[in-house]
């Protein structure tokens, strides 16, 4: 090892998660830290001479992190890549290593499995305490806003309803960056009606509440596609199973993903049974029939899509407005610890 810090990357687009990496690493100056939002902020990083060592996110804009370790193949550009992604799948695993990646850690990372995966690097990692680190590096550590923290832990979720689904699927699960905004109901409105795409839908709700939160998740399938996944299932549908099989998709997708809300959270959210809002009806009957149910709300937009196939299932998490102050409790406690 040389006698000079070495330059670690840390690349990914949210600023909470790059935080927690920063808290999680050692205190005794033996990291010279430089963050990228992006795959090509990242990559510009590393040919500037600035990661030796990268901890790298896959769902990212510009570029993902699977196109950053393809440039860095064909560019031959030297450096130790550990993955530390939400996205769980066990074919992202694959393809990343099989990209370079030198070990893949799940979000939010362990700090002792980071240490890990760098002492495996031949580098030594001194045991520190959060708070020593936090204080060493204070001065890269950034700002996160609650936007940013909410996406975060949406996206975590997400990860882990992806890769339960694309094992019942047998296929791998494209991840989008997930989007979090306050919606008015108007603008709530005109985000479900985006989703449509001159399309009828089948659209499935599930209530949740606890811990002083609540809210309805909202999944919404677009009938063509339908059949299409029933092939997947090696499955003949009639009417009722048809349903069924849509009831079932829902109850993987939609627990999946509020388990990972609860765990992150420390919230015990009670899911309440999957309802049927419409079916083969446009969006505009859906929005007609529920109305009243939507009012200004935290909605976080996430659409699934099955690589090589056209297939999408678009998910609402719709929370309450007054679920967001004890959210953003819960949120400062994982920023901050």
């Amino acid at each position: 090892m040389s006698a000079r810090p070495l330059q670690l990357l840390v690349c990914d687009d949210s600023a909470m998660a790059r935080k927690q990496l920063i808290r999680a690493l050692p205190a005794d100056g033996l990291f010279q830290i430089t963050q990228a939002t992006n795959g090509l902020e990242g990559l510009e990083a590393i040919r500037n001479g600035q990661g030796d060592v990268v901890l790298l996110d896959l769902t990212m804009p510009e570029l993902d992190g699977f196109g950053v370790l393809a440039q860095l193949q064909k560019e031959r550009l030297q450096c130790h890549v550990v993955v530390v992604s939400g996205d769980v799948q066990a074919e992202a695993i694959r393809r990343a290593k099989a990209l370079g990646a030198s070990a893949f850690i799940k979000k939010p990372a362990d700090p002792l499995q980071l240490s890990a995966a760098l002492g495996a690097l031949d580098i030594t990692i001194p045991v520190c305490s959060v708070r020593q680190s936090s204080s060493q590096h204070a001065a890269c550590l950034p700002g996160v806003p609650f936007r940013d923290a909410f996406r975060e832990v949406a996206n975590v979720a997400m990860g882990r309803a992806a890769e339960l689904l694309g094992r019942v699927l047998d296929v791998f699960i494209k991840l989008p960056i997930p989007n979090v905004n306050i919606l008015e109901v108007g603008e709530l409105h005109m985000a479900l009606a985006d989703a449509q795409r001159a399309e009828r839908l089948t659209a499935i709700c599930q209530g949740y509440i606890g811990g002083g939160v609540a809210g309805e998740a909202l999944l919404i399938f677009h009938d063509a596609e339908i059949d299409s996944v029933a092939n997947l299932l090696k499955t003949h549908l009639d009417e009722s199973a048809r349903l069924e099989m849509l009831l079932d998709l829902a109850s993987i997708i939609i627990g999946a993903c509020l388990n990972g809300l609860s765990e992150q959270l420390m919230i015990n959210l009670s899911q309440g049974h999957p309802l049927v809002l419409g079916q083969h009806c446009p969006i505009e009957e859906l929005i007609r029939i529920n109305q009243r149910r939507w009012k200004r709300t935290l909605a976080v937009e996430i659409s699934y899509g099955l690589e090589d196939l056209d297939i999408h299932f678009d998910l609402m998490l719709l929370f309450t407005e007054d679920s967001v102050p004890r959210l953003q409790k819960q949120l400062d406690f994982l920023i901050d610890g």
